[in-house]
């Protein structure tokens, strides 16, 4: 028998490591616009503060959905929906924040549409694959053995 994971391990691995980096720069680049007052802050220009701070917030929880995925835990499949639909859903209302005339940055529209891609990907992809029985959880165990 042989100790190689399988593609559909391999693939979870793949996709919780995207998650996890795309958490870490989330914040990296949230944290910099919204705590300094230096060249991040003046370069993000006409930002829309309730899509920085979901976008911020939600770095966490990219990473814990990442690290749930990485241990195929049924739990980070429902995680990823959930990060889908709330991108998605704040994508909406900034919608309707350009449409009603507020001011944003073309590249708010760009980063909105690649994390809505991203995510929906991902909860697509771990959909699909499933998670091995074993490996089941219930509740909030995302994390836990």
């Amino acid at each position: 028998m042989s100790n190689r994971p399988d593609k559909n391990t391999l693939i979870f691995r793949l996709m919780s490591i995207v998650a996890i980096l795309f958490g870490i720069l989330t914040l990296k680049t949230g944290g910099m616009v919204l705590f300094t007052e230096g060249e991040a802050h003046q370069a993000a220009g006409n930002y829309v503060p309730f899509v920085l701070w979901f976008n911020f917030i939600a770095g966490f929880i990219y990473i814990i959905a990442g690290l749930g995925l990485w241990r195929q835990r049924s739990g980070a499949t429902s995680l990823a929906l959930a990060i889908t639909v709330a991108t998605v859903a704040i994508f909406i209302v900034f919608g309707l924040h350009i449409y009603s005339g507020g001011s944003y940055e073309m590249r708010t529209v760009v980063a909105m549409s690649l994390r809505s891609g991203i995510w929906f990907s991902i909860t697509l992809t771990a959909y699909m694959l499933g998670q091995p029985q074993h490996h089941k959880t219930t509740g909030n165990e995302i994390l836990r053995d």
